[in-house]
């Protein structure tokens, strides 16, 4: 099996890495089977952004702190987890975002596209679903769009719903909504484009960001899921991400 190493800067993932390396070879990601990403979930979304052109199936295993979307780590067994892992496949949210200098910023996102007020002032957001309008005003400290992937991220700390991963579902969630009062956010289907107005963008600036790729003083954002990209993230057997959010909302 051909496999790719790659690890996050830190001195744990680097020295798993080597030995990694040391044990079953390396090759070029253009040229692997497999990619086994090294470090926490924050390396893992930057890995599979870093792949999304290629064929190869992502392998994490932890290096770093919580580690939602990596298998344990271990030396001794590689090929045969990684003959025996579970594949779950992950479209991605498209960013499009416009500033107050009228210029456009395209990104990705596996987990979720947020958008957060910058100064003291609450944000104000004009909701667009599909076309139509949803909520003509939103005070609150921000907004994000969630994949089922992305779900026990900050949108479940924003207390978001919890999506299961193969559902057609994203997950609008407001971040500690003042107008309407506890509003928490919407249930959308995947093929929903959502777009979001800033209102008095120059008394309340915005930054948008997708997957932790900021943008600031934003005027407003489209989203929607991009079904042409697909991630192909591996896990071992009965610890894949739909068991994974099932246990979150009971932990």
């Amino acid at each position: 099996m051909k496999i790719a190493f790659a690890a996050s800067r830190t001195p744990v993932a680097q020295t798993a890495r080597a030995a990694l390396i040391g044990r079953y070879g390396d090759v070029p990601m253009e040229e692997a089977e497999v990619i086994v990403a090294l470090g926490g979930d924050g390396f893992m979304l930057q890995t599979l952004h870093f792949t999304e052109k290629l064929s190869s199936a992502v392998y994490g295993m932890n290096r770093g702190t919580i580690g939602f979307l990596m298998n344990e780590y271990s030396e001794s067994d590689l090929i045969d987890r990684l003959e025996a892992a579970e594949i779950e496949r992950v479209n991605p949210l498209v960013m499009d975002a416009t500033d107050s200098a009228g210029k456009s910023h395209q990104a990705l996102a596996i987990n979720e596209v947020s958008l957060l007020r910058t100064s003291a002032q609450a944000a104000k957001l004009r909701i667009t679903v599909d076309g139509r309008l949803r909520m003509e005003e939103l005070v609150c400290d921000g907004a994000l769009v969630a994949t089922p992937a992305g779900s026990t991220a900050y949108n479940y700390s924003a207390h978001g719903p919890v999506l299961p991963i193969g559902s057609d579902v994203l997950a609008l969630t407001a971040v500690a909504a003042f107008r309407p009062r506890r509003w928490r956010g919407a249930l959308l289907p995947k093929t929903a484009t959502v777009r979001f107005d800033v209102l008095e963008a120059d008394k309340r600036p915005v930054m948008a960001e997708a997957d932790s790729r900021s943008f600031k003083n934003i005027t407003s954002v489209v989203i929607r899921s991009n079904a042409e990209i697909t991630h192909r993230i591996l896990f071992d057997p009965g610890h894949g991400l739909e068991e994974r959010l099932i246990s979150e909302q009971f932990s």
